[in-house]
């Protein structure tokens, strides 16, 4: 039973009292041109010209964004020209004549460069309590004064490697130290300091938990649980030690659950289990956040000792809708703010009425929303001990005040740390207070009061629009259930190890004399699957089957071969946990990456044929007494040489280009993924295709992919795999042999040396972060994969620290273990020629980072190099393994240049915030795809169609929209259609 049930569950009409009141004694007047002396205040009139003008907004957030990297006034200045020069920028006359110059080295440039910079720290540090602790201290003294308390947050928005996690660890030990000493001198205020008979502590923390760990990770919630807690553990006995309050924040929805059930599980320990300083945090912006509160109330009960709750809003609300329309996954933030202050004020509700056993902290700026938590402990004359208001560092300071003055206890979150690492948390705030919804700019615009308090009017948005072709959804392992699913699949694919699969020729499976053994590169004595391989009079055989079948296909509707490829998606979808499995076990992927191949997969038999009756619509051109008919028919017989890397989702792309275009395909495997291939065969079979048009001929390259090749019977070619091997089959295929009469067409995709520029105004912590994962993504080995990374001199040793510490924090090992990042390489032939070269590196350059690795399988150390010369072997070769090469570069001219410099054109990367720069790079970056301020790897159908030039390839974009062009003949039928003079007129009735 709530607490005081019997009373009246209606608090409206206190609510409009008591905000009446708050906002009457909160409001402020204020000038647009506020003037100190003759002085504008520049930092004021900067929030006050982005809420004016929405494109000014988004570039001069953009530029205060990446202010803190640059190095001189010049940069400075250079920038602002590149930001807010822009003739589509709408820009203050002030502000105008502020960046009245050309010449950034020039003297009114470097003076606007000075005051900008100004400005912009001056408004920092309305939010940000100060980059010391004797800074903080001096803030949180004059919080005192107004009888406010504290809690800090140290600044920092990513840790991604473990000496950056100790460092954050230690930071907050030695910050707890630190106040508690300087704090204990102060006189006591008793509106913050005591409530009832109970003394609170002075200094309070609020902490992060993925800072605690590196590789913090949902689909590793176990692993990542036990790391992170031991540090908790001895933070909250330092704590306790010290008479410190700690407070968990909330993060990205990934990490709820996972944070929530670490800290349920964390609090009910003997040693923590009476701890009454400690609380954690709720978004009500989360549509099943007032789900998670209802969860907390019967544990906080079980408990028998209270922690407190702090309510917020939410900070992420842009990034979750974008994370979540980018991965087709469902919003899980509330579309509409109405709606999220709605949940709110009935989570403040249930919170309030359960004050017995969970302690509320309310923290919000907007008026209405403290006003209805002050109706509701007023009418439940909950204790002042359970009961708070909060707000943060320089946001709703009136409001604080009048909050104080009311009577209640209130505190104020006051970041600290240095302003680079604090940049995200600003342009947070910034985006906070000049947002149209924003009550803090409702009210500055002086918006009715009945407005401004009025209960949230829901209009009932409930999802947004999401443009593009809609990929199919990868698995969010933050999702318990999609998480056990992954795992039982997993159990039960190692119970189905050792079988044998047979050829598909003619629609029969067909015995053959030999098998290959296909094994688990991380456990190399794991047979996965035998796999039998045809010989050249199978092979003939399918040739003849693909023949014979191919006119009935090549007449086939293309609605009804579409169906067939819809019909294999839904396959794959339904098998989806299953094929993760296999994708880990066969060829060593981790299973987010697995799944993202599973995802593709579906995506190419989607996309492909809706493209194929788009284009077997043909197009008309037709002209008075002519018709002219644009149309297609397909090739013939197409060989599918598929590689190992990706076995699911580029041997099924080729596979079903060819199929849906109405070709005959045989399909042949690398022999390391053989058995997924054989899942590729069961899923088409059961998806009905015909006899002889899908064949699976498994067998050795040298002697079947070669004889298949030479076939003059093949009419197409598609293959992905090495250069040599590309390059090779690009000769045989030129050859005319006897009886041939067409000449074959070659789609290869045969690698790339892809590298990343990093330049000096690049935010690190993404380029890192990017870098890493698109270097280390499953061990290197994919044709997109970073091998060199080519940064500028002014930010060369802060980035490579930071690359080589975040390499040795990733987790190596075997990839069904939940903790892995870093798997094996697929076997002991691409071992030893991985080591060959790391060899040659050793010869060539400095070795920056080589780690231990298992003795058990077929596993290579990420390998970092520095000090690497353009030229070298291992900056110019394709390795395909964990091999990167970092070359240090004096200008973004330089970098482009060395970038360029070698035969492939593949992928590549920038991470800058310098527009010239990204321009430059789109013109002159010589590669198919390139990527901007995100990795490098992982493209995605229809939206990054994949393929390079150069030795990396030839043929048209996989995923694009002329893929399927490649895999069709054009032909062109006109009519004369005039007889005696007379043409029949479409429509006409006469």
């Amino acid at each position: 039973m709530v607490a005081n049930a019997q009373l009246p569950q209606t608090y409206e009409a206190q609510t409009q009292a008591i905000a009446r009141e708050l906002l009457a004694q909160s409001r402020q007047k204020r000038s647009l041109w506020d003037k100190i002396g003759d002085n504008l205040r520049l930092d004021e009139h900067l929030l006050d010209w982005a809420m004016e003008h929405p494109g000014l907004r988004l570039q001069l957030f953009r530029f205060i964004d990446c202010l803190p990297s640059l190095q001189s006034k010049t940069e400075i200045a250079h920038h602002l020209q590149q930001y807010l020069g822009k003739e589509q920028v709408e820009l203050p006359g002030p502000l105008k004549n502020i960046l009245n110059f050309t010449d950034a080295q020039s003297g009114p440039a470097q003076a606007a460069a000075g005051l900008i910079s100004k400005a912009t720290e001056i408004l920092a540090f309305k939010y940000i309590a100060g980059e010391t602790i004797p800074q903080v201290l001096k803030a949180v003294e004059r919080l005192r004064k107004e009888k406010m308390g504290f809690t800090i947050d140290l600044l920092g928005e990513a840790v991604i490697t473990e000496t950056e996690a100790q460092a954050y660890y230690q930071s907050y030990l030695d910050l707890m130290t630190e106040l508690t000493e300087k704090t204990r001198p102060w006189s006591t205020v008793p509106a913050i300091d005591q409530a009832e008979e109970e003394t609170l502590p002075r200094v309070q923390v609020s902490v992060k938990l993925t800072a605690f760990y590196s590789q913090f990770d949902p689909l590793d919630p176990e692993g990542s649980q036990a790391k992170v807690c031991d540090r908790i553990r001895a933070l909250l006995r330092h704590a306790q030690e010290l008479g410190v309050a700690v407070h968990f924040d909330m993060e990205q929805y990934a990490y709820k659950d996972l944070i929530l059930n670490i800290l349920k599980d964390l609090l009910v320990e003997e040693e923590f289990r009476s701890r009454t300083d400690i609380g954690i945090t709720l978004q009500a912006y989360l549509r099943d956040s007032l789900s998670d509160l209802q969860g907390l109330i019967p544990w906080a009960k079980h408990r028998g000792y209270p922690i407190t709750v702090r309510l917020v809003k939410g900070a992420y609300w842009d990034q979750e809708t974008i994370k979540a329309q980018q991965n087709h996954w469902p919003i899980p933030v509330y579309c509409e703010k109405a709606q999220t202050d709605a949940n709110y004020e009935a989570m403040t509700q249930l919170l309030l009425e359960n004050h017995e056993y969970l302690y509320a902290a309310i923290a919000s700026h907007n008026v209405r929303s403290q006003a209805h938590a002050c109706a509701i402990a007023e009418q439940l004359s909950i204790p002042r001990r359970r009961f708070e208001c909060q707000v943060l560092y320089g946001m709703g300071d009136n409001l604080a005040k009048a909050l104080v003055k009311r009577g209640h206890r209130v505190r104020v979150y006051a970041p600290y740390g240095k302003l680079l690492p604090g940049m995200a948390y600003l342009i947070r705030r910034l985006l906070e207070n000049t947002a149209n919804s924003s009550f803090l700019r409702q009210s500055l615009e002086e918006r009715p009061v009945e407005e401004l308090i009025a209960p949230p009017q829901i209009k009932g948005l409930d999802t947004l629009p999401s443009p593009g072709y809609p990929n199919v959804a990868d698995t969010d392992y933050a999702q318990t259930d999609l998480r056990n699913q992954a795992f039982q699949a997993l159990a039960q694919v190692q119970h189905r190890l050792g079988k044998t699969y047979l050829p598909l020729i003619n629609g029969q499976y067909v015995k053959t004399e030999t098998t290959l053994d296909s094994v688990n590169p991380c456990r190399p004595t794991e047979i996965i699957g035998k796999v039998g391989q045809i010989d050249l009079d199978q092979a003939e055989q399918a040739m003849e089957a693909a023949k014979a079948a191919f006119p009935s296909w090549k007449n086939t509707p293309a609605k009804e071969r579409a169906m067939i490829l819809h019909r294999a998606a839904d396959l794959l979808a339904q098998r989806r946990h299953e094929l993760n499995a296999w994708i880990c076990l066969e060829v060593g992927k981790i299973l987010p990456q697995a799944d993202a191949e599973v995802s593709e997969a579906i995506d190419f038999c989607r996309y492909y044929a809706e493209e194929m009756e788009r284009l077997s619509h043909g197009i008309r051109l037709d002209v008075a007494g002519e018709t002219n008919y644009y149309h297609y028919q397909p090739r013939g017989i197409a060989v599918v040489i598929a590689p190992w890397n990706f076995p699911l989702a580029i041997a099924m792309g080729m596979t079903v280009a060819a199929l849906v275009t109405g070709n005959c395909a045989l399909l042949k495997p690398a022999a390391t993924s053989s058995v997924i291939a054989a899942k590729i065969t069961e899923i088409l079979v059961e998806a009905g295709m015909p006899a002889g048009v899908f064949q699976f001929v498994p067998g050795k390259g040298s002697v079947v992919g070669h004889y298949l090749v030479n076939h003059p019977d093949v009419h197409l070619i598609a293959f992905t795999g090495s250069r040599e091997v590309g390059c090779r089959i690009y000769a045989d295929a030129a050859v005319l042999q006897s009886g041939q009469r067409h000449l074959k067409r070659v789609i290869a995709e045969m690698g790339g040396k892809n590298a990343i520029i990093v330049d000096e105004s690049a935010d690190l912590d993404q380029a890192v972060a990017g870098a890493i994962y698109s270097a280390f993504g499953y061990t290197g080995q994919k044709c997109s994969a970073c091998s060199r990374i080519i940064v500028l001199d002014a930010v060369h040793d802060a980035f490579v620290e930071r690359f080589v510490e975040a390499t040795r924090s990733l987790n190596i090992g075997p990839t069904d273990l939940p903790s892995t990042q870093v798997g094996p390489v697929i076997d002991a032939v691409a071992q030893q020629r991985i080591q060959s070269y790391i060899s040659q590196g050793k010869q060539e350059a400095e070795v920056a980072w080589e780690g231990p690795v298992p003795e058990e399988g077929y596993f290579v150390s990420p390998t970092i190099f520095k000090n690497v010369s353009p030229q070298a072997v291992i900056a110019q070769e394709e390795i395909f393994g964990p091999v990167v090469a970092i070359i240090r570069v004096a200008s973004f001219a330089e970098a482009l240049q060395v970038a360029n410099g070698t035969d492939y054109a593949l992928t590549g990367g920038l991470y800058s915030r310098t527009p010239d720069h990204i321009d430059q790079a789109n013109q002159a970056f010589e590669v198919g795809n390139l990527y901007i301020n995100r990795g490098i790897t992982g493209a995605i159908v229809s939206r990054q169609p994949f393929g390079g030039f150069k030795l990396s390839g030839v043929g048209s974009k996989a995923g694009g929209p002329d893929y399927l062009l490649q895999f069709l003949e054009p032909r062109h039928v006109s009519e004369n259609i005039q007889r005696q003079g007379f043409a029949p007129i479409e429509g006409a009735d006469q």
